[in-house]
């Protein structure tokens, strides 16, 4: 293909991707309401109603839902329309690999989304929502509610993403099972640096449910490796 029948076929699968946005956009607008719903749940058992404090925060959070509700339906189509341009230029094993990276990573990424929804967010909001509770009574706002609830599930939904990075990386030879085990005692130091800067709050016990699954993820990774290099040998 000329250059310009690639820049032709990018302008097509960009435009297809832009309204597969704008449709899943739509579709969350009616459903807007339980996906609000939906996001309340892992707090109504210690704090039955949110708050806002302006007039165009109610706005704004809908606004916010729609869009990222928009955005992850509308994910799978995109990133096949993204795919799809850029396997043309390359090769057989490249495009195995990169095909295990786009479907196998959308898969650890809804699983660890999953995994802050079901089991970090509760146990964090429980643990956060519980202090000075006979002294103080909380009162959130929405906005701040769901900037933390997407945080953590953005957060762990890419963390989750690490043992398939480090197989691919074991797959065309950058790093080895032996190696990662030898670099064990620094990654766990890195691993607790990153949780600290990517969990919305300060207190340990946010820090250890970030900490702790993202350890065990790094256990896993030297087991894929392993299991890759074998692959490869």
């Amino acid at each position: 293909m000329s250059l310009a029948d690639h820049v032709e076929e990018l302008r097509r699968r960009l435009g297809i991707s832009l309204a597969a946005f704008l449709l899943a956009i739509g579709i969350s607008w009616t459903q807007v309401d339980r996906f609000m719903e939906w996001l309340r749940r892992p707090v109504e058992p210690w704090l039955p109603r949110l708050v806002f404090v302006s007039p165009t925060e109610p706005v704004m959070a809908y606004l916010t839902v729609t869009m990222l509700a928009g955005l992850i339906l509308a994910m799978p189509f995109m990133l096949w329309q993204a795919w799809g341009f850029i396997r043309r230029g390359l090769t057989p094993r490249e495009r195995t690999l990169g095909g295990i990276f786009v479907w196998w990573g959308s898969a650890l990424f809804l699983a660890g989304a999953a995994l802050a929804y079901y089991g970090v967010l509760p146990i964090s909001l429980k643990y956060l929502l519980g202090v000075g509770r006979g002294t103080l009574e909380p009162m959130v706002s929405i906005s701040t509610y769901l900037s933390f609830v997407t945080t953590i599930m953005f957060w762990c939904g890419l963390l989750c993403e690490l043992p398939l990075v480090l197989w691919m990386l074991a797959a065309v030879g950058v790093v080895t099972s032996e190696w990662l085990r030898q670099q064990r005692p620094y990654a766990i130091l890195v691993l607790v640096i990153l949780a600290a800067m990517v969990t919305p709050t300060t207190d340990p016990v946010n820090l250890l449910l970030m900490t702790i699954p993202m350890v065990l993820l790094y256990e896993m990774s030297i087991v894929v490796t392993r299991l890759a290099m074998r692959r490869r040998s």
